[in-house]
């Protein structure tokens, strides 16, 4: 069952990205695509991209050397997508801070600007005619993307809780499913772009992320789709925080 090409591996491979471009189809159907132009963005493309490397794996005339760099340039474009759409998320959780939400969403990506142009370069200097350079070429980018997107993610969470921010129901989703994945995904990667595994280990940790993205997939499914339990606000205003002070000084800076 867990072995490459199993009946197991198609579903994992295939079923999440097909479920992936059907959520940005209800989206669409319900409205809500204008509100995360992003994360709809994301789904259509990454799944789309996905399909097009499934194929190319399975189809016999594809060779090894023209899938990994069919691989290459899936890679390059989700990594644009995840950065853009984890802009789109500080945006919204620091919503109420208009110029920190500005700023935060450039930064990330400008952050994600630099690691593709890291990846355009790692690739140009690739051996051309070794197989096994560009497959750890690849290796080691996904690993280096995921250890940023880790790392920007856990600061939103961390930012937001330390300034007791409210997270929209969605948007809280959105992040937590690409944490989830994100966190899996650097784990198995740092171990493969290692080496010094089995084949059979290998196989194993692949198999895992898959599952891993598709448990992301029906968690986005979940926050996106299914209503959630309206609660009362308070019209207490908050005290003012760091935030606030943080935002004047930026509106100030910008104005100046």
């Amino acid at each position: 069952m867990l072995q490459a090409h199993s009946l197991l591996w198609h579903y994992l491979w295939v079923a999440p990205n097909l479920f992936l471009l059907m959520l940005a189809a209800f989206l669409w159907r319900r409205g809500t695509a204008r509100q995360f132009p992003a994360f709809f963005a994301y789904a259509i493309l990454c799944g789309l991209g996905q399909l097009l490397l499934y194929s190319a794996d399975v189809v016999p005339s594809v060779s090894g050397t023209s899938f990994w760099y069919v691989d290459w340039v899936e890679l390059v474009l989700e990594a644009v997508l995840k950065f853009v759409l984890i802009g789109e998320i500080f945006a919204l959780v620091f919503g109420a801070y208009p110029s920190l939400a500005r700023v935060g969403r450039l930064t990330i990506r400008g952050a994600g600007g630099v690691l593709i142009l890291a990846a355009v370069l790692a690739a140009a200097y690739a051996p051309q005619s070794d197989s096994v350079g560009i497959i750890a070429g690849a290796n080691l980018f996904e690993q280096t993307t995921y250890l940023v997107e880790c790392g920007v993610l856990v600061t939103i969470f961390l930012f937001a809780a330390y300034f007791h921010l409210e997270w929209p129901r969605k948007v809280f989703g959105i992040a937590l499913g690409l944490s989830f994945s994100a966190c899996v995904h650097l784990a198995t990667w740092a171990m493969i772009a290692n080496g010094g595994l089995t084949h059979s280990t290998r196989v194993l940790l692949v198999f895992v992320n898959m599952a891993a993205f598709h448990v992301c997939v029906l968690l986005w499914f979940y926050y996106l789709l299914v209503p959630g339990r309206v609660t009362a606000k308070s019209a207490i205003p908050l005290p003012e925080n760091t935030l606030d002070l943080w935002n004047r000084e930026l509106e100030r800076l910008v104005h100046l």
